[in-house]
């Protein structure tokens, strides 16, 4: 058995032979065509098949960059439409929630005017309570005290003032008198006594005496409430009165100090 072998220069000649044969072929298929004729309008068709098959790849490309910005702007619609559709949930419930705020306030601006067709007359009556303490209480810082009912009188007809300064003006007052039961104090002021009247130095002892003294130290004394007057106290009450005034300065360390008082009456009052 033996083996044909062809080498390259053969098989080249035949593919060229081959062409030859095909292009008299097919000008012989053709006569309106010549061999040559035939190979350049094969040539011309396929290359236009190429630009046709590029144009369409193209084309085909656009399309689809279209086609992936048509699905992300549709993506982005979607995305703006959840968050529209939550937000929208969230300014209903706020709707809601304001409602219900609304309706609260019209009940409280409702209870607000009759709390105050009732808090004025309290108001009123919180300054004449106030005025009359300071009558018949022990005279002391008389100016301050009266002073300031005054003050409390004149504002409750302001309509600069509101009603719920005005209460709260009142409570202050009040305060202040309050403050007095707790403390002990000494300053220096005017003695009227029967007409007469003199510089001397009081001792307040709460809001349970109240005392004076000379400034020379020589004459104590102290305010009668059941007469309503000062009266004199014996000498060796001077002494006493002098370190309780010291006291109230803060010039002296606490100590008992033994001062007439008056003793309740029968039956607590």
């Amino acid at each position: 058995m033996s083996i044909r072998r062809y080498s390259p220069v053969r098989q080249t000649v035949g593919v060229v032979v081959g062409l030859v044969c095909l292009g008299l072929v097919v000008g012989e298929n053709n006569p309106a065509y010549g061999g040559e004729d035939a190979l350049s309008r094969s040539l011309e068709i396929s290359a236009q098949n190429s630009r046709k098959a590029r144009r369409s790849q193209i084309h085909i490309d656009h399309l689809d960059d279209e086609t992936r910005m048509m699905l992300e702007e549709y993506r982005k619609i979607n995305r703006a439409l959840d968050s529209l559709k939550i937000y929208n949930d969230q300014l209903a419930r706020m709707l809601v929630s304001q409602k219900q705020e609304i309706s609260s306030i019209g009940k409280q601006l409702d209870d607000i005017e009759v709390t105050q067709r009732e808090i004025v007359p309290l108001i009123i009556r919180m300054v004449e309570w106030l005025a009359e303490l300071v009558e018949l209480d022990h005279p002391f810082l008389p100016e301050e005290r009266q002073g300031r009912v005054h003050l409390m009188r004149s504002m409750l007809d302001r309509a600069d003032v509101s009603t719920g300064e005005k209460y709260r003006r009142v409570l202050e007052a009040y305060q202040v008198e309050t403050e007095y039961a707790r403390t002990i104090e000494s300053y220096q002021g005017e003695l009227l006594d029967n007409g007469e009247s003199r510089s001397v130095v009081f001792l307040r002892m709460g809001r349970i005496e109240l005392y004076y003294q000379t400034l020379d130290e020589s004459e104590s004394g102290w305010w009668d409430r059941v007469n309503n007057r000062w009266q004199v106290l014996p000498e060796r009450f001077n002494k006493p009165i002098s370190h309780g005034l010291r006291l109230a300065r803060k010039q002296a360390v606490p100590a008992l100090l033994r001062l007439p008082i008056h003793a309740p009456k029968e039956g607590g009052s």
